[in-house]
């Protein structure tokens, strides 16, 4: 994106000295000035210490409650029925409405809906520790998805904005990608322990420290624009975008204990696409659209967009999967199954942190992301090979490593090339399009990998329940069959990832985002 000059439109949306005389005032037609070079933000490295505490904390929340459901249904005397509303209460409000966060906090200032978020956040959280019943928890964790809608799109775009320099820039990404990646993993390890060692009220807890560390340091070290003047609300796009996404996230959770050919499950997918679809011409024609479509009709963003719907498809049913291995088949307790998943996080730490940042500024974005993929697709062909016997150092331990370096390799240019480029006024929606896609990756391919694995599971079971020779041992060689089915559909996603990127993605590093100009 070429740079503005100061006598035109205005410089990156972060903090600045003023010009001098010279480059303020000097607009002569006979030549060109050059822009002034915004100077850096001396608290940017605090700024992103909270703004990966909110991050954290979001993605963290998907999967925390995994481990302490069994508890949680005890305690409150859930159903069997009523119990995957834990789960998709959160889901559901945090995918469906991503998008209104985004343009809200484009329209409000990222910094405001930051705050706002973590308070309402910490709020939901404590109100779901304290819940005396099934249906206080269900609202509890609803709120939770709708602050973080508003919380997780401004806190990566505020991410765009504070870092412009190219070098600087891949450092911070790479950290975020490290949350964003590894935050589902973290969630496992910490509701373990929370749950064996406290109770099950603490993976809900835990959230309002978090978010009070984070709500006392943004005032101090976020810095951000105030929301853009004269922008309107786009309050058709608001209802046609968020019932369309709110309609797709709930059908998938309802596929699973309902079945794909479930009237309420179809009418439920092709509702939401048929909102969709009416969204997207209506974004075409709207005076302020709530998703400029010049945000998506770039091919690297479109790419890269893509690259990470098909990832999160591809690895997300890794977590479900794993847990109920470790747990039901080779017998861990909750905190030995949280500790498993160490080496998934630690690999995701070191792929972004450690090689995609560093590589980043003279490596082509999609040669990292191709890669990645390569490498995670490795991984989940070693798992397809686990068995009922198999040992967790030998087996389990080397595809978890090639997993997490795979992700953290993908995950980090991923984000920076997806923001890169976006006017100012459009970055909190860009970063919404962004989380939307990884959402609904992440609620597609655990409901279809998971649909998957039980189909194998039951054609496994049922053609071995006359062998004399397995005995009692069906069910559990059934349930590794029928994982093994789905990683090595996994596989063929990730590679289906790595080739999208490949075609897709540009050959260039990316250049810095946030210009507050037209695209």
């Amino acid at each position: 994106m070429s740079k503005k000059h100061p006598g035109g439109e205005s410089l990156p949306a972060t903090p600045s000295t003023p010009s001098t005389p010279s480059t303020a005032t000097d607009r002569s037609p006979d030549r060109e000035v050059p822009a002034a070079t915004p100077a850096p933000d001396p608290k940017r490295w605090w700024a992103l210490a909270v703004i990966s505490l909110a991050q954290l904390m979001v993605i963290l929340d998907g999967t925390i409650v995994n481990i302490a459901l069994p508890s949680a249904q005890h305690a409150l005397g859930m159903s069997d029925a009523d119990r995957q509303w834990v789960i998709t209460a959160y889901t559901l409000a945090f995918g469906g409405l991503l998008l209104l966060g985004g343009r809200i906090a484009d329209l409000v200032g990222r910094k405001r809906t930051f705050v706002i978020g973590l308070a309402g956040f910490a709020a939901a959280s404590a109100l779901g520790g304290a819940a005396a019943g099934p249906g206080m928890l269900f609202a509890a964790r609803a709120l939770q998805g709708a602050f973080a809608a508003v919380l997780a799109p401004s806190a990566l775009s505020l991410l765009t904005t504070t870092f412009t320099d190219p070098k600087e820039r891949a450092r911070a990404f790479g950290v975020y990608g490290a949350l964003a990646g590894g935050g589902s993993a973290v969630g496992l390890i910490v509701g373990g322990l929370l749950t064996e060692y406290l109770n099950w009220r603490w993976s809900l807890y835990v959230n309002v420290p978090i978010a009070l560390a984070a709500l006392l340091g943004a005032p101090a070290f976020l810095r951000d624009r105030s929301g853009r003047r004269g922008g309107h609300l786009d309050v058709p796009g608001a209802l046609l975008g968020c019932g369309g996404l709110v309609a797709l996230v709930y059908g998938f959770s309802e596929a699973e204990p309902r079945g794909w050919t479930s009237p309420s499950v179809l009418t439920l997918l092709v509702a939401g696409v048929i909102l969709l679809v009416a969204f997207v011409w209506w974004q075409s024609r709207a005076a302020s659209p709530l998703l400029p479509l010049r945000i998506v009709k770039d091919r690297v963003r479109a790419g890269s967009l893509a690259t990470m719907g098909l990832a999160t498809i591809g690895m997300f049913g890794v977590f479900l999967f794993l847990t109920y291995y470790l747990q039901v088949v080779l017998g861990y307790p909750p905190v030995r199954t949280g500790l498993a998943f160490v080496p998934i996080s630690a690999g995701i730490v070191i792929g972004a942190t450690q090689i995609a940042a560093r590589l980043l500024p003279r490596t082509a974005p999609r040669t990292l992301m191709s890669s990645g993929m390569v490498l995670a697709a490795a991984g989940m062909v070693l798992l397809s090979s686990l068995t009922v016997h198999a040992q967790y150092v030998t087996h389990v331990l080397p595809a978890l490593l090639l997993l997490g370096l795979g992700m953290g390799l993908t995950f980090m240019p991923v984000y920076a090339t997806a923001t890169a480029g976006v006017p100012a006024q459009d970055a909190g929606v860009a970063s919404a399009v962004l989380n939307t896609v990884q959402q609904m990756g992440a609620s597609l391919g655990t409901v279809l990998l998971n649909t998957i694995a039980t189909g194998a599971t039951s054609r496994y079971v049922h053609s071995h329940v006359h062998d004399p020779g397995h005995g009692g041992a069906t069910l559990d060689e059934g349930m590794v069959h029928g994982f093994s089915v789905a990683y090595w559909c996994s596989a063929g996603v990730l590679l289906l990832a790595a080739l999208v990127a490949g075609v897709t993605v540009r050959p260039k590093t990316p250049k810095h985002a946030g210009d507050d100009a037209p695209a």
